[in-house]
C-alpha cells in the first residue's frame, strides 16, 4: 500500500504539480482547497502526512495546523509556502513546532526528499 499525503493549498496549481511529483513516486497525493476541507476530510482519508500551505483565506495554516495536531497530534506536517524569510522559517520550525518548512517555489527533488523524510516521521 503506498503511503497518503494531504496537500492544503487554495491554489489548485500547486495541489496539481505536488500530485504530478509524488504520484511518479508512488505517493498518493489527496487535495484540499482550504482549511476547513482539510479538518473534514482527515478522518475519513487517514493520510500519513500534511504538506500545508500558511496563506490561505478564511482559515490560515497555521490555524489549520493547531486544529490538525488537536485532533491528531502525532501526524506529521511540513508548512509548504512562499514566506521564505528567515524569521518565518524560525517561527515555523522552533516556535510553532512544525514538522518542516519547504518553501515555494521547490525543485522536483527537493519535494520527494522532503516528502519521504515527512512520511519516515509517520512510521517511527
Amino acid at each position: 500500500m503506498c503511503p497518503k499525503i494531504m496537500v492544503v493549498d487554495d491554489e489548485p496549481d500547486t495541489i496539481d504539480l505536488v500530485k504530478l511529483i509524488l504520484e511518479s513516486e508512488d505517493i498518493e497525493v489527496i487535495g484540499a482547497k482550504s482549511g476547513f476541507d482539510c479538518l473534514e476530510s482527515i478522518e475519513e482519508e487517514h493520510p500519513d502526512a500534511i504538506l500545508l500551505d500558511i496563506m490561505m483565506p478564511d482559515m490560515n495554516g497555521w490555524e489549520t495546523f493547531h486544529k490538525i495536531k488537536e485532533k491528531e497530534p502525532t501526524l506529521p506536517v511540513a508548512m509548504l509556502t512562499v514566506k521564505s524569510q528567515e524569521f518565518d522559517k524560525m517561527l515555523g520550525l522552533h516556535v510553532l513546532k512544525a514538522d518542516d518548512y519547504i518553501t515555494k517555489p521547490f525543485s522536483r527533488k527537493e519535494l520527494i526528499q522532503r516528502t519521504k523524510e515527512l512520511l519516515e516521521m509517520k512510521i517511527h
